[in-house]
């Protein structure tokens, strides 16, 4: 940890993440909504306003594990954006690349929680002037960074940016969790896709998660991983498939686990580990967030996942 934190006076930058932002409103429901039935109509049993967003819950886990990390992306100048940039900022994460967009209002999500699981449905909505522009990356944004890591929210600026950063000898994780027409370019682009569950048998019929990464290996000859939610992650390096199971736990609130999952994954990285070992590190800050309400809030430290590993 002193290592780490003693480069945060280097010029360079550990982790640079462009991506999403969100403020999240955040509300409890005593199970998840149907349209019919007793679940039909239930009082929220609590309501909380929590920041998430894929790209800055990553941003903010990592510079928690002591990683200096900056992030690019667009926020709002209404009061969300400011609550936004606040947390981040406190978070230790630089937003100096960041821009804020005169008269837009920030990207926000309504989640319904159900209690008794805590699986979650997300409900969300962006003004349209956020969505980040290639052209609006600063051109020395990435410059010196060990590791760049993009999302698939503003597809043509991830894809210039990861395209830049592998020029550069970047390693380019990513956070790919829906499909479009561009989701294959921008596989193409990252060093190291890192997919949602549902992505990979979209992207090529094969409903077998395993199969499906094989099939995609193909076109990508690099590390190829995507996570299985309760059923931990999977990782293809050459040919050689490995899993790695979940940490089993009381479930809160399942919002950013996968997030997080990419956090404890470039700390790995990062920190030189054997992929089964950053797997397995990875699992568990991803199930230590999800025993935490909220996105920001439930992003674990270092000693949390330690903790969590220990207990196996």
């Amino acid at each position: 940890m002193t290592e780490r934190v003693s480069r945060l006076e280097a010029p360079a930058w550990d982790v640079v993440g462009i991506g999403a932002n969100s403020v999240d409103l955040v509300h409890l429901l005593p199970a998840a909504p149907q349209p019919s039935g007793p679940h039909a109509k239930q009082r929220i049993r609590r309501q909380l306003v929590s920041c998430g967003g894929q790209m800055t819950t990553t941003l903010a886990c990592v510079a928690g594990f002591g990683w200096r990390s900056k992030y690019i992306g667009a926020t709002g100048d209404d009061e969300r954006g400011g609550i936004l940039r606040a947390a981040m900022q406190d978070r230790r994460v630089d937003m100096s690349s960041a821009l804020t967009k005169a008269g837009a209002t920030n990207q926000f999500a309504v989640i319904l929680v159900d209690e008794s699981t805590g699986e979650r449905i997300v409900l969300w909505d962006r003004d349209e002037r956020l969505a980040l522009q290639p052209h609006e990356i600063p051109e020395d944004a990435i410059d010196g960074a060990r590791l760049l890591h993009v999302d698939d929210v503003d597809q043509a600026a991830a894809i210039a940016a990861a395209r830049r950063g592998r020029a550069d000898g970047i390693p380019v994780t990513s956070d790919i969790d829906r499909l479009t027409d561009r989701t294959p370019e921008l596989v193409a682009a990252v060093t190291i896709p890192i997919f949602a569950e549902h992505v990979p048998s979209a992207l090529t019929g094969r409903a077998d998660p395993e199969a499906a990464l094989r099939a995609l290996r193909r076109e990508h000859d690099g590390l190829l991983v995507v996570t299985l939610g309760t059923n931990g992650a999977l990782a293809l390096d050459g040919h050689r498939a490995i899993k790695s199971p979940a940490f089993h736990v009381d479930a809160i609130d399942t919002t950013g686990a996968g997030d997080v999952f990419r956090a404890g994954f470039i700390h790995g990285r990062l920190s030189g580990w054997p992929l089964d070992q950053t797997l397995r590190f990875a699992n568990a800050a991803a199930a230590v967030s999800c025993t935490r309400l909220g996105a920001l809030a439930g992003v674990p430290s270092l000693a949390d996942v330690e903790t969590m590993l220990a207990r196996g």
